[in-house]
């Protein structure tokens, strides 16, 4: 957008139409107000309707954007000619010099400002006679004529020509010494607005509106003719500017692509060389800096890595860069944060640019980065918090607290024991018995069921487990719990006592020993397990079930089969078939 009002303030500045272009220029300010080149186009267009005064607050401001920047000065001066402070006109053409010492714009606007102060200092003595010819080479308005018309622009493009016209404008006596130039005589037709005929009569015919009457005789001399004043001249607007930027760009993509390619040979420290090239020739793409930065992030140099991931996110946010050119360059100094990091805290930083990464882009890489860092971050808080011995200390503190029927408070203790050592069973048996106490029964299996994963030989695990399946009426669960445990521990009285109280409670269940609601409890849970919902959806259990109430000699055969006897005991335990 910002570039589209640039060019049509350009075209408007070509045909002469200075008021069109400050417009133009205002709108692309407002769209890209860090933009230098913006400020110098208005001011040249605010000089041209010499309002000087708005010509220099731009000037000023395109200095401050960028000091390193000749044309900056070169408006800076002009401005300041035009207002008549010539010392200041002066020193901004010779600051302008010193960063662009060939700069011939530059030192023919030091030129002019230096004979302006000699001239200014002559007219108090001695004012000129009125020229006709030479108040048409006088001021910007000169050059902008030139421009708009056609012919004289394309002399525009000849040193030579140039040279010329400011030598006529600093000295319009020397007209005489280029009227055989027809350029010259093209250009004073234009300047003066007359017509050039063909052949015979005058040379030209000159409008009565736009000319005095000349004098019969020529005025008396009373003093000698000081050089006239020169107004600043406007530079050609950036179509020249417009062909060095593309020249520039394209001498940036070459450094760019001979830095990837000593990238691609591991040649680091060539490979930063161009791209430094790159960016000091086009410092409007900030691609040559994040692939700085990967560079710095293969040597290891991290920390300069960072640095230029955050100047391109800077420069990057200054020139409304894509987006995607953000989260690449966050993405990377993200990267080199987790590389820094030693503790837990350190991936803090590197986790906060990654999320900021994925607010610009969404990207997949980005995305396992983060989640690899916070797995990280993670597993480095818990070896930073491991301690066996304060992890010894919080277990007893629980287990008198779960004497005290403190159970609660039991359960505050042993949470902090496993922080301070995940790895020890006890403190998830001691735990799981505490969450059976409180009812807790989902909690107390995971973590019964979890002592068991850590020590599979650890007896006390499967009492655990197998209370709490007791609790749950989940019984032949339950039952298979305890028999595990007794193939580690055969004689244990627990697990023993835990076998004998299944058993009941499976012959009770077949007996039919419930009461309605006790019964209808039982089947109404065991319908939400997926191992009975699978055992009556299967078509065989479903005519086995059939068979046991019509068939008896058929039931007698499916009695052998010590799987569909097994899957029939389930469903006994389960309250949902009865064996009378």
């Amino acid at each position: 957008m910002a570039d589209e009002a640039k060019a049509k303030g350009n075209a408007a500045f070509s045909s002469g139409d200075f008021n069109t272009a400050v417009k133009h220029f205002t709108e692309a300010i407002n769209l890209s107000p860090s933009n230098h080149v913006l400020y110098s186009n208005r001011s040249a267009a605010y000089a041209s309707l010499h309002q000087y005064d708005s010509a220099l607050s731009d000037a000023k401001k395109t200095v401050d954007l960028k000091p390193d920047w000749s044309k900056g000065y070169s408006r800076l001066g002009a401005a300041h000619l035009g207002l008549h402070q010539y010392e200041d006109a002066v020193s901004g053409y010779k600051k302008g010099l010193e960063i662009d010492p060939n700069n011939e714009a530059l030192k023919s606007g030091l030129a002019d400002a230096q004979s302006a102060a000699t001239a200014s200092a002559s007219r108090a003595r001695a004012a000129p006679p009125p020229n006709l010819f030479g108040d048409a080479f006088q001021g910007p308005e000169m050059w902008a004529k030139l421009t708009a018309d056609p012919t004289t622009r394309v002399f525009l493009q000849k040193p030579d020509f140039v040279k010329a016209m400011q030598e006529i404008q600093r000295n319009p006596s020397k007209l005489n010494e280029h009227l055989q130039d027809q350029r010259v005589m093209q250009a004073l037709g234009v300047l003066l607005n007359v017509k050039f005929k063909a052949g015979g009569g005058d040379d030209m015919e000159v409008p009565e509106a736009d000319s005095p009457p000349a004098p019969s005789q020529p005025a008396k001399q009373e003093s000698k003719k000081p050089d006239p004043v020169p107004e600043p001249e406007p530079e050609p607007m950036e179509i020249t500017e417009e062909k060095e930027k593309k020249e520039k760009k394209e001498k940036a993509l070459k450094e760019k692509e001979t830095g990837n390619d000593a990238y691609k040979k591991k040649d680091f420290e060539t490979a930063i060389q161009h791209y430094t090239k790159a960016m000091e020739i086009d410092d409007e793409d900030i691609s040559y800096i994040t692939n700085r930065a990967a560079v710095y992030l293969e040597m290891g140099k991290y920390g300069d890595c960072i640095k230029d991931c955050e100047k391109a996110v800077e420069r990057g946010r200054e020139l409304r860069a894509d987006y995607k050119m953000i989260a690449k360059a966050l993405t990377r100094k993200g990267t080199a944060l987790v590389k820094m990091a030693k503790c837990s805290k350190d991936y803090e930083p590197a986790i906060e640019t990654f999320q900021k990464a994925l607010t610009e882009h969404r990207n997949p890489d980005t995305l396992k980065k983060l989640n690899d860092a916070e797995k990280a971050k993670k597993e480095l808080e818990q070896q930073e918090y491991f301690d066996p011995k304060i992890a010894d200390e919080e277990r007893e503190k629980g287990n008198e607290c779960f004497k005290q029927q403190k159970y609660p408070e039991a359960v505050k203790h042993y949470t902090e024991s496993l922080r301070r050592n995940p790895k020890d069973p006890k403190a998830y048996s001691n735990r799981a018995a505490c969450y059976t106490k409180l009812g807790a029964l989902p909690e107390g299996l995971k973590d019964a069921e979890k002592c068991i994963e850590l020590d599979p030989t650890f007896s006390k695990g499967y009492t655990r487990k197998g209370a709490v399946q007791f609790f749950m009426k989940e019984y032949d669960k339950a039952l298979e719990t305890y028999q595990e445990g007794l193939k580690h521990d055969p004689n244990n009285q627990e697990l023993l006592d835990g076998v004998r109280r299944c058993v009941e409670q499976i012959n009770r269940a077949s007996r039919g020993d419930f009461s309605p609601e006790e019964l209808k409890e039982r089947q109404a849970k065991a319908m939400q397990d997926p191992e009975i919902q699978n055992i009556l959806s299967d078509p065989v259990m479903r005519q086995v079930l059939v068979d046991f109430q019509e068939n008896p000699k058929a039931a007698q055969e499916h009695t052998k089969n010590p799987m569909v006897m097994n899957k029939i005991q389930k469903l006994v335990t389960a309250g949902i078939v009865q064996l009378r």
